[in-house]
């Protein structure tokens, strides 16, 4: 789940290691080596391809087995590497900024022929750059958020058609990471504000609603954000460090969990109800764990 706030853009080769090989030292678990002139800014896998992201070009592979270059793409500046890959066996879908301001693109990998050219498959997601961008594991919906920060958009991947449209909040914000749940039923977001956002999206009556919502007819301008739905849950990191976040696997039916890393070393892991409670489960901080190993 790289993120490109987390993500060093020094690195030119992309390396591949197998822990499970045997060896004495870690050059004999090396089994996968890609080298580029410039930096490499996010690495994508599934069980049959990898994706690595440059800043003006995405290259897919066949992985593992007899790697060799399937498809090029040139692609609007992208310095955070934005990009992702569905994991679905029945799906083989990519996604990353379109060339028009605030786009995504979208290609089905299994559908492109290697050397060809296809028809751009183009959503006109947002009026700014986009700044994040997640599939749904089936690769069914996709999410993104603008450069502003406040509002994440949901598209179907087939029809391209706008499903919902979630508000972070009212002030701009800088999106680290969106993530969808296991089941597609919650999408967690995080930003330099130092809150966690979970969304509810099976059911999206459990979302929280303006108060304003109750008054009746109102102004267009104010409409928008009337209607907006706001997260059912959160909770707080520290702002000063940028963090991921993703689920984690649901102890019961109605407790579902999400789990935060920060760059600070600390780890963050809270349970959540459909009704809005939000409890810390657990906390740690890796960095000291570390602090006598070598590297």
């Amino acid at each position: 789940m790289p993120c490109p706030y987390l993500w060093s853009a020094c690195y030119k080769p992309v390396l591949i290691w197998d822990d499970a090989r045997e060896g004495k030292d870690s050059k004999d678990k090396l089994v996968l080596e890609f080298t580029f002139t410039k930096p490499v800014l996010a690495v994508r896998m599934r069980h049959d391809k990898i994706v690595i992201v440059l800043r003006n070009r995405i290259y897919v592979y066949s992985f593992p087995d007899n790697p060799r270059k399937l498809f090029e793409f040139d692609t609007r500046d992208n310095p955070k590497g934005l990009c992702d890959l569905c994991p679905s066996l029945e799906k083989q879908l990519l996604v990353f900024p379109g060339h028009k301001c605030g786009s995504l693109q979208l290609v089905d990998l299994a559908s492109t022929k290697p050397g060809t050219s296809s028809a751009p498959f183009t959503i006109n997601a947002h009026q700014s750059d986009v700044a994040c961008v997640s599939l749904n594991q089936p690769g069914t919906v996709v999410a993104s958020a603008s450069q502003k920060g406040t509002l994440i958009r949901l598209f179907d991947t087939q029809s391209k058609e706008k499903l919902v449209e979630l508000r972070r909040g009212t002030d701009p914000a800088t999106l680290y990471c969106i993530n969808f749940s296991h089941d597609s039923s919650f999408l967690c977001a995080s930003s330099d504000k130092g809150t966690v956002h979970i969304f509810a999206l099976k059911d999206t009556r459990l979302n929280r609603r303006s108060a304003l919502a109750r008054v009746g007819k109102v102004g267009p301008m104010i409409g928008q954000y009337v209607d907006s739905q706001w997260s059912l849950a959160s909770f707080t990191v520290p702002a000063e460090s940028a963090c991921i976040c993703a689920f984690g696997r649901n102890t019961s039916k109605n407790v579902n969990s999400v789990i935060a890393i920060c760059v600070d070393g600390t780890f963050h892991k809270y349970v959540f109800t459909p009704d809005g409670n939000c409890n810390r489960e657990a906390f740690d901080v890796y960095l000291d764990i570390c602090d006598d190993d070598d590297f």
